[in-house]
């Protein structure tokens, strides 16, 4: 059984992001992919291009809404759509890349645009299971 999983959470008029994996890594990549999600179906993205992300907070809750920032903000000026993640964390440091592919209108049929990620509803949790939860409300 795959333990990792991504998920949306209802919250007004934004959304809910869920990441579930064995590591917070795990569940960052899995946040980062419910956003993809948010925006379009993460298995219409081909992972044709690279991009380096890299970011530092005080804490791993704030480290995960700089991240899906950064991966917002990457999206928005190369005009990506990114369907896979690989992140590593280290204390309050993390590298990711994240791979997809230029937005293209009629394959990925983008419902929103994908504003910021919030402080609301910001967790980053080990659950009694064992996997790791981040989650945090995105503004769309």
């Amino acid at each position: 059984m795959r333990e990792s999983r991504y998920e949306h959470f209802p919250h007004d008029a934004d959304v809910g992001v869920r990441g579930i994996g064995a590591s917070p890594a795990e569940a960052f990549e899995e946040a980062a992919l419910a956003l993809t999600a948010v925006i379009t179906d993460p298995v219409r993205v081909d992972a044709a291009e690279r991009v380096e992300i890299r970011c530092e907070a005080p804490d791993i809750e704030l480290l995960l809404a700089d991240f899906l920032n950064a991966v917002i903000y990457e999206m928005a000026t190369r005009g990506m759509l990114f369907g896979r993640y690989e992140v590593k964390i280290e204390g309050a440091s993390l590298e990711a890349a994240a791979f997809g592919e230029r937005v293209d209108v009629e394959k990925h049929r983008p419902i929103v645009e994908a504003k910021g990620a919030t402080l609301t509803s910001l967790r980053v949790e080990q659950r009694a299971d064992g996997t790791w939860l981040a989650q945090c409300v995105v503004d769309v």
